[in-house]
C-alpha cells in the first residue's frame, strides 16, 4: 500500500511541477534563466536559500548520526550551515554591491582570465559532486519507498529535476523550490512527532538512551575536536558556494540580499533541530541501526501508509529541491564562465539547457560509481576549502594578492585534496596529521594561505587590480 500511494503522490507532485513551470513566462535571456530577471522577492530566495542547503545530507545522515552520537550530530550539517550563513549576512549586501553575477567575474576581475577559469573548473567539479550527493539520498529514498532497484530510482528522481530545471530555469526553481520546503518541513515535523509518540515519550527516550548510550549522547558539544572538521571543512567551503552567491546576485538589491540571509540563518535552526530529535528518538524504537537509515524505518514501520506516502514525498522534495540549485549552478558555471565570451546571449541559452542535462547526466554516473552521501560531500568541499577560500575571500581585503599567488593557491587546492583522497582509499602514503579531521582542514586553509602570499609576495605587483572589482563588468 506504501508503495503504491508512494509511486501515486509522485506522479500527481511530478504533474503539478510542470503545471507550475509551463505556465510561467519562459526565460528570453540568461539573466532570465540563471538569475529570474533579479525579480525575485527576497523571501522566495530565502526559501530557495535554505532548500539549496537542506539536502540529503541534512535530511538522512544527520538523523542517523544523531541516532549513534546523539545531540552533537547538529555539528555535522546545521553548524555549518550556520556558520556560512552568519558570515554571508555580512558579507551578502558586498557581494550584491559590486554587481558581478558569478564569481568567476570577480576573479577575472581581481585576477587574470587564467584565474578565474581554474576557479570555475573547481566549482564545476564541486556542484558536480554534490548534485551527485543528492542524488544518492534520492536513490536511497526511492528504491526504499518504491521497491524499486537503486540505479533505476536515481534516474527517475534526476529526470523529474532535469525536466522542471530545463523548461524553467532559475524561476522554476525557486517557484518548485517553495512548495518542496512546505512539504518537506511538515514532513520532517511529523516524523518528529511520530518517533517521539511511539518511543514512550520524552522521558522514557531519554532513560533508554542513557541505558544505550551515556550521558555524552545529550552533551551538545561531546566530540568537539572531531565534530569541527565539518564547520571548517563544510563552513568554509559553503559560505563561498556558487549557487549561494547567485541567489545573492539574484536580490533585487543589497537590503534583500541581507534580509535574504538573515531569515534563512533563523529557519536553519529549527530545521536541522526537527532531524536530530528525529535521530535521538529512533534510539527508543532500534536496538540497532536499520537498513535504510532511521527516518525509512520510521516511515515504513510506524506511519500509516497515507501519512508515510506524504513523508516519502517531504523528503523526495528535500533532495530535489537541493539537486536542482547544485545543477542550475554548473549550468551556470559553463554557460557564462567556461564558454566563450563571444557567444551570443542566444547561443548561451541554448548552452545553458544542453549543460543542465550533461551536468545531470555526469552525476549519475558519480551517484551510481560512489554510493556515500558523506565521502563525496567531504571530497567536493576539501577542494574548494584548501583551493578558493584563500584567494577568494583575501582577494577582497590584501592590495598585494596577484593572479600567481591564486593560481598557485588553487592548484594546491586541488593536488591536497587528491592526496588526502588517495588515503582514504587506502593507499600507503606519507602524512603528517590525521585525514578528515579537523586538523586536516585547517593544514590545507593554512598551507594554502602559505602559497597565497608567498608567492604574490615574490612575483609581479598587480595592486591596481583590486580596483577592477569596482570598475569592472557590472552585472546589472
Amino acid at each position: 500500500m506504501l508503495k503504491i500511494l508512494s509511486f501515486s503522490l509522485l506522479i500527481i507532485y511530478f504533474a503539478v511541477l510542470l503545471l507550475i513551470v509551463f505556465r510561467e513566462k519562459k526565460s528570453k535571456n540568461t539573466l532570465d534563466f540563471f538569475f529570474a530577471g533579479k525579480s525575485m522577492p527576497f523571501w522566495a530566495l530565502s526559501i530557495t536559500f535554505i532548500a539549496s542547503w537542506w539536502g540529503a545530507g541534512s535530511a538522512l545522515e544527520t538523523a542517523d548520526y544523531a541516532y549513534h552520537e546523539g545531540m552533537s550530530a547538529f555539528w555535522i550539517y546545521g553548524m555549518p550551515v550556520l556558520a556560512s550563513t552568519f558570515i554571508m549576512i555580512l558579507g551578502s549586501a558586498f557581494i550584491r554591491r559590486i554587481g558581478y553575477l558569478t564569481q568567476e567575474q570577480i576573479m577575472q576581475a581581481r585576477y587574470s582570465t587564467s584565474t578565474s577559469k581554474i576557479l570555475a573548473i573547481m566549482i564545476l567539479f564541486f556542484m558536480t559532486l554534490n548534485a551527485a550527493v543528492q542524488m544518492v539520498g534520492i536513490g536511497e529514498i526511492f528504491s526504499a519507498y518504491l521497491g524499486i532497484n537503486y540505479g533505476f530510482a536515481v534516474i527517475l528522481g534526476t529526470f523529474i529535476v532535469i525536466v522542471y530545471s530545463v523548461f524553467g530555469g532559475f524561476k522554476g526553481v525557486v517557484i518548485t523550490d517553495i512548495i518542496q520546503f512546505i512539504l518537506l518541513f511538515i514532513s520532517a515535523l511529523i516524523v518528529l512527532v511520530v518517533a517521539v509518540y511511539y518511543s514512550g515519550g520524552v522521558d522514557n527516550i531519554y532513560d533508554k538512551a542513557l541505558i544505550m548510550r551515556d550521558e555524552d549522547f545529550f552533551s551538545f558539544s561531546y566530540g568537539f575536536e572531531k565534530n569541527m572538521v565539518f564547520v571548517i571543512t563544510f563552513g568554509l567551503s559553503w559560505v563561498i558556494q556558487a549557487n549561494v552567491w547567485q541567489r545573492i546576485s539574484a536580490a533585487k538589491n543589497q537590503q534583500d540580499a541581507t534580509k535574504m540571509a538573515v531569515m534563512s540563518f533563523f529557519v536553519y535552526i529549527p530545521l536541522y533541530l526537527l532531524v536530530v530529535f528525529t535521530g535521538m528518538a529512533a534510539t527508543a524504537l532500534f536496538a540497532d541501526m536499520p537498513k535504510g537509515g532511521v527516518i525509512t524505518a520510521i516511515v515504513t514501520e510506524y506511519m500509516h501508509p497515507v501519512l508515510g506516502a506524504f513523508v516519502f514525498l517531504g523528503l523526495s522534495a528535500a533532495v530535489m529541491s537541493t539537486m536542482d540549485s547544485l545543477i542550475n549552478t554548473a549550468a551556470m558555471t559553463i554557460s557564462l564562465d567556461i564558454a566563450p565570451k563571444n557567444y551570443s546571449d542566444e547561443k548561451r541559452l541554448v548552452l545553458s539547457k544542453l549543460s543542465t542535462l550533461i551536468i545531470a547526466i555526469v552525476a549519475i554516473f558519480l551517484a551510481l560509481a560512489v554510493r556515500s552521501i558523506l565521502k563525496l560531500t567531504f571530497v567536493a568541499s576539501d577542494i574548494i576549502t584548501s583551493g578558493v577560500f584563500i584567494p577568494l575571500i583575501l582577494g577582497f581585503f590584501w592590495k598585494r594578492g596577484n593572479s600567481y599567488g591564486a593560481n598557485a593557491s588553487m592548484i594546491f587546492g586541488v593536488i591536497f585534496a587528491v592526496y588526502n583522497l588517495l588515503i582514504v582509499q587506502g593507499l600507503n602514503l606519507p602524512v603528517f596529521y590525521k585525514v578528515q579531521t579537523a586538523w586536516q582542514a585547517i593544514i590545507g586553509i593554512c598551507l594554502s594561505a602559505l602559497i597565497y602570499v608567498f608567492v604574490s609576495l615574490v612575483t609581479k605587483n598587480e595592486n591596481h587590480k583590486i580596483n577592477d572589482l569596482k570598475t569592472g563588468y557590472k552585472g546589472e
